[in-house]
């Protein structure tokens, strides 16, 4: 991917806003299908498109609810699947060896920052 220009990021929150080992959603922009999610592990941000590589379907069953009860993995809604934190990676279910679709973040300034139609 490009690296991202400043001037043409997209802010989705404040690094503050998610709770550490935390998740938070975010709906699509206008016109796009699929939202965004974003992990918080201390001062690192991993985001998602909030999509299981198996179907599509968003991961969340309710909002901002992403991680498995120990916090140490993505899980699916629809079927239970297992993706690390770090990199997206299925490791069980239907779509093992896939990865979510990861997004450039930049944080700047505690604010949380992606590309415009991410």
């Amino acid at each position: 991917m490009e690296p991202l220009i400043h001037s043409k990021l997209r802010a989705l929150c404040r690094l503050d806003d998610i709770p550490d080992n935390g998740a938070k959603g975010f709906p699509p922009d206008e016109g796009q299908f699929t939202g965004l999610m974003a992990i918080r592990q201390g001062n690192a941000v991993h985001v998602y498109q909030n999509a299981c590589p198996h179907i599509g379907t968003p991961l969340d069953w309710v909002p901002d609810r992403f991680l498995s009860s120990d916090g140490r993995f993505i899980i699916c809604a629809t079927h239970g699947a297992e993706f690390t934190i770090t990199d997206g990676t299925c490791i069980s279910g239907p779509c093992k060896g896939d990865r979510l679709t990861l997004v450039d973040v930049v944080i700047l300034d505690g604010m949380i920052h992606v590309s415009p139609g991410a």
